[in-house]
């Protein structure tokens, strides 16, 4: 289990060297063209995700085509989300907005699933949401095109994790990952014909990198989540917080204020009691395979 938590980890510190890539090229290339090369790029390590029992087949032949597309319109959309808001705010600003995945989890469980929701999952909804308004502070700050790309990833992942309830025990590994990444690349392609911009050489490793590293943050989750419970390695994703703040300050002089960093921890206090509390009450997320929700 330890070397599972480890792996995990170390999952999530791909998962942000590859959003600080995105960060980096910044308004270099076009939105839809930085989303095509990195979901290319990362396909090439998840390729490794696959189990000995499946065939490259299976990724087109799903159990529930319906319920697969939906969750490749939420991938791709928030995968979209993610190249705006990492271009266009600070790290660890996105992913305090991005980790209200879990608060909108708990409300769509309400609304859409019809499921129980307990004053404390509400009050952890209000605290998240206080944490917010600390971070982006309307009104005294410009709200950017960012901010609401990093809300948009929030929502997104939460719907996939909805529907990940009724579809992930059922469906193959292989088709859960490969579909989002064949969709991310497909529909970002389509986008980027009008505005293609062939990028330059220095460019190249930027994309090649960030693809690598998301790529390579899909294989750890696969490897950590075969060593220890997905319940115990879910929390690990909020170590981003940290990651951003680190990668942030270090490469592109990002210094959160008191004010932001108490809502970041706000947040991600929040977040996690609500990811304990759906542990506890509904089995999630160790009854589904745990991939990245955008």
């Amino acid at each position: 289990m330890q070397a599972g938590i480890l792996l995990a980890f170390a999952a999530y510190f791909s998962f942000a060297g590859a959003d600080a890539s995105l960060k980096w090229i910044g308004s270099d290339l076009p939105i839809f063209e930085i989303g095509f090369f990195v979901s290319l790029f990362a396909l090439l390590p998840a390729l490794f995700t696959k189990r000995p029992e499946d065939n490259w087949g299976n990724v087109f032949v799903p159990k529930r085509p319906g319920l697969l597309a939906l969750r490749m319109l939420s991938g791709t959309l928030g995968g979209i989300g993610g190249v705006i808001a990492f271009t266009t705010l600070p790290l660890a600003e996105a992913y305090a907005l991005i980790f209200l995945l879990p608060i909108f989890v708990t409300v769509f469980s309400r609304v859409v699933l019809k499921e129980p929701v307990g004053w404390r999952r509400w009050l952890a909804v209000f605290g998240g949401l206080i944490g917010v308004l600390l971070v982006v502070r309307p009104g005294f700050r410009e709200i950017l095109p960012g901010h609401f790309a990093a809300i948009l990833v929030a929502i997104c992942g939460a719907a996939t994790v909805i529907i990940l309830r009724v579809l992930g025990p059922s469906e193959r590994r292989i088709t859960l990952i490969g579909a989002v990444l064949v969709a991310g690349i497909v529909v970002n392609g389509v986008l980027m014909i009008p505005n293609f911009e062939t990028p330059g050489p220095a460019l190249w490793p930027v994309l090649l990198l960030g693809g690598v590293f998301a790529g390579m943050g899909h294989l750890l989750i696969v490897f950590a989540t075969r060593l220890a419970p997905a319940a115990r390695v879910a929390p690990t994703q909020y170590s981003q917080i940290v990651w951003a703040a680190v990668i942030g300050a270090t490469f592109f002089g990002e210094y959160p204020d008191g004010l932001a960093m108490a809502g970041m921890a706000l947040v991600g206090v929040s977040g996690l009691f609500t990811l304990v509390r759906e542990e506890q009450r509904f089995g999630w997320p160790s009854r589904i395979p745990l991939i990245r929700n955008r």
